[in-house]
């Protein structure tokens, strides 16, 4: 061991060795990784080996088939067999509604680009496991590339694979502590102290002892899982070919084969944490002993759908723990205040996502940005409220009791609920809010009947007809909209303009002026759809999406500069949205200044009512409106004012349902689905917002984006020939068979009474009236390119 390396990796699992691989593969050989005990000696060792191809993120779909593909090159590559199995894998189906899911997710795979998968009946899924009950399935979802492999002979070839491109290894050796200097970090470990530019905590079931090292409280809990190995079965022993891996989604069970016997693990409905606080530093090849009684229920599902298992003894129990998120996916990337420190923990999936993990955090280290768009995996998509030890164990408790559970577009969890909540919440409830979830915050959804509940479902709600209403009111009358939920940034100083001309690709606004504002990184894809606020004495607010508040702040830190402030003002402002075509009566009633000469994209300081306020003459619906930004104190009786004041215009209260309706009419992209950092100006439209006569961030990749060939696909606007249920996202577009693009967002347009959606289009199929079909909820539907901003396409509502 050296004194120095550019990189120290801490653990030797899956997870740390496959970074280790990948830093040393794309060119940083000078790195090494440090385990306390040897290789494995955590969740590896013990892990089932399974890998497949369902994921929820399309993205982190896409990320396990590249690890797929990988475990066949370090095999090569180090010479260290991984004990490939590649068996072939089943998903059943024992509902209709998860039958309908799995149906979707099936075009979801097309649209990622998995083809070698297929539905299949019920009895095809007997004949491709045969061991195997088929009462009760009502489908299938096969899979060509899943399989099993050897945990510790994984582990052994990416350790190995990195040594050979010059990495280091060094077990036995605890990492003690971990000091930040101006350079780096000082790690100190028991056989003498390293010094490094940057930290990766790989330390699996020790990630919350190496993050409270550096400072940091990362939102990770072990919980334990059973998994039982057979003893030879005299059915497995017959058959010709090896078992596929099977995931009976109702029946909480995965099954593979293990030699002639059988492995069947099972996620239980009654979790069981262990150890929240980290597992102690002498476990390594312990187990906790098995416990029946907590997954007996499931247990007996698992003997129902293979019946030879009655008749067959088991020859060992494992009852092991891992790591896991709130959401369940992997923390990776750069912690946020803690310059060179990286996370790639929880990643309860290692040995079917560790190589995804370590390929993009290797990207994102040697090139600044990982290759895929891996918000989904960030760490930087928890806040603080995440450290909060109640918020961990409900929240990863849930995710692992709903490993196997059907979870809804429309539901909404209570995990970690409520938490933060704008102060006119409670009246709000009291006049029928329903709320979903924004990061901490409660944001509503709608505002229903007394004893109204919505019934979860892939289709269309019940809460369909309120949201129609909504709808209505925004565009015929006037709505008020709780607007806490977006983010705000102040930036101020004596450069704070020269900064922002920098850091946004758009032309800064005139003093008392809004404008769309895209930001670019330094490969020209997106970093934000933000709007720039210019208040006209020297300050300006960035606004954007109130979720990527700990995403974006990183960001302006990593590119600021002396004169330049930057503050979130998310603990200190919120406000509503007025609304409609009626709007500004509402507001000329609360304010002595003249309102009406505060034209669309206006901003300015206004006193409404009793509340100093900050105005924007802007709206996500497309209609007229104003965001009223105001104190958190002042939330209660701005609201009160409003109402009061918009009683004679019938003003209501709506929801971001009824926004989200209204914008797609409009052809509004949003983050997340429109615009991620996995998109370019050139494919989402935001191009038109550039500023091409000034120097900004990502400027040399646009502008060969923009003199190049162009982006292979571009945003339309479609209109579906849809039923009963509606485009959410990544369902595969077609033209004469051919998969030509694919939703990026969908829903009712409850104006035009018609199905929308938004995608992205191969460039040949972007013209409006091309005929093409989509896949909704599994049925294919006939689709069609429609000109944008299908209702009041003009933009005179909002400029009125």
């Amino acid at each position: 061991m050296k004194s120095h390396y550019r990189v120290v990796v801490i653990g030797g699992g899956v997870v740390g060795a496959s970074v280790l691989y990948h830093l040393a593969k794309f060119g940083w050989s000078d790195v090494c990784l440090i385990e306390r005990k040897v290789l494995t000696a955590g969740s590896s060792w013990h892990a089932a080996g399974g890998f497949h191809a369902l994921n929820a993120d399309p993205n982190i779909a896409a990320l396990q088939a590249y690890t797929i593909d990988l475990l066949s090159e370090i095999e090569r590559e180090s010479g260290q067999s991984v004990g490939m199995h590649m068996t072939g894998g089943l998903t059943l189906a024992g509902t209709p509604e998860r039958w309908e899911w799995l149906q979707s997710a099936y075009r979801v795979f097309q649209t990622i680009g998995i083809e070698d998968c297929r539905l299949v009946t019920p009895e095809e899924a007997v004949a491709l496991n045969p061991v195997m009950s088929g009462d009760g399935i009502l489908g299938g979802l096969w899979a060509d590339r899943e399989g099993y492999i050897d945990t510790t002979g994984t582990v052994q070839a990416y350790a190995g694979a990195a040594k050979k491109h010059g990495a280091t290894v060094v077990e036995n050796n605890r990492v003690l502590e971990l000091n930040q200097t101006a350079d780096g970090w000082q790690v100190v470990t028991e056989k003498g102290t390293v010094t490094c530019e940057h930290v990766v905590n790989a330390a699996g079931l020790w990630a919350k002892q190496v993050g409270r090292m550096a400072g940091v409280e990362l939102p990770v809990s072990p919980l334990n899982h059973h998994y039982l190995i057979t003893d030879s079965i005299p059915e497995v022993a017959a058959l010709d070919h090896e078992l596929p891996m099977t995931v009976d989604l109702e029946g909480f069970t995965y099954m593979r084969q293990d030699q002639k016997g059988m492995l069947v693990g099972i996620y239980e409905i009654d979790h069981d944490h262990w150890m929240q606080d980290g597992a102690p530093w002498e476990y390594g090849f312990e187990l906790q002993q098995e416990d029946l009684g907590r997954i007996e229920n499931e247990l007996m599902l698992g003997f129902q759908r293979y019946p030879c298992l009655n008749d067959v003894g088991i020859k060992t129990w494992v009852n092991g723990a891992f790591t896991f998120s709130p959401d369940g996916n992997p923390l990776v990337g750069p912690v946020p205040g803690k310059r060179g420190y990286w996370a790639a923990c929880a990643v309860m999936a290692g040995f079917l996502q560790g190589g995804g993990v370590g390929k993009s955090l290797a990207e994102w280290m040697i090139h600044g940005e990982p290759e895929a768009d891996v918000y989904g995996m960030d760490v930087a998509r928890y806040g603080k409220y995440a450290e909060n030890r109640r918020y961990i164990r409900e929240t990863t408790g849930q995710f692992y009791s709903r490993r196997f559970v059907m979870t809804y577009p429309n539901e909404q969890l209570p995990a970690g609920r409520p938490l933060k909540m704008a102060p006119a919440h409670d009246a709000m409830t009291a006049a029928g809010c329903k709320w979903g979830v924004s990061w901490d915050l409660e944001v509503p959804l709608y505002f229903a009947p007394d004893g109204f509940e919505e019934t979860p479902t892939l289709k269309r709600s019940n809460a369909f007809d309120i949201v129609a209403e909504e709808c209505r009111v925004l565009r015929e009358g006037v709505g008020l909209l709780d607007i806490t939920g977006f983010s705000r940034f102040e930036v101020s100083g004596p450069r704070a303009e020269a900064w922002l001309n920098r850091i946004m690709a758009s032309r800064l606004p005139a003093p008392g002026r809004a404008k769309l504002a895209p930001m670019l990184s330094e490969t020209g894809k997106l970093k934000g759809d933000l709007t720039v606020l210019n208040w006209g004495d020297g300050t300006y607010w960035i606004m954007g999406s109130y979720y990527l508040r700990t995403w974006h702040m990183p960001w302006f830190d990593d590119h600021m500069e002396d004169g330049v402030t930057v503050r979130d003002l998310g603990e200190e402002i919120c406000g509503f949205a007025v609304v409609g075509p009626k709007s500004q009566a509402v507001v000329e009633k609360l304010t002595e200044q003249d309102i009406s000469r505060l034209g669309f994209m206006g901003c300015g300081a206004f006193d409404i009512g009793l509340v100093s306020a900050k105005v924007a003459r802007m709206s996500v619906t497309g209609e007229k409106g104003y965001e009223i930004n105001c104190r958190y104190g002042d939330h209660i009786a701005l609201r009160r004012m409003l109402l009061e004041a918009g009683t004679s215009e019938g003003i209501r209260e709506c929801g971001f349902n009824a926004m989200l309706s209204t914008r797609l009419e409009k052809s509004f992209g949003i983050w997340s689905a429109e615009f991620t950092q996995g998109y370019t100006p050139g494919m989402t439209g935001m191009d038109r917002w550039i500023d091409w006569n000034k120097d900004f961030i990502g400027k040399e990749a646009a502008l060969a984006e923009r003199d190049g060939n162009g982006p292979a696909q571009v945003q339309v606007t479609l209109e579906i020939d849809a039923v009963d249920a509606d485009a959410s996202g990544y369902e595969p577009i077609w033209s004469g068979g051919e998969r030509v693009g694919f939703v990026t967002s969908g829903g009712y347009g409850h104006t035009l009474g018609k199905s929308l959606a938004m995608a992205l289009v191969n460039r040949d199929k972007a013209e409006v009236g091309t005929e093409l079909s989509v896949h909704v909820v599994g049925v294919e539907r006939a689709a069609k390119v429609i000109a944008p901003s299908p209702h009041d396409p003009q933009g005179k509502a909002m400029r009125s």
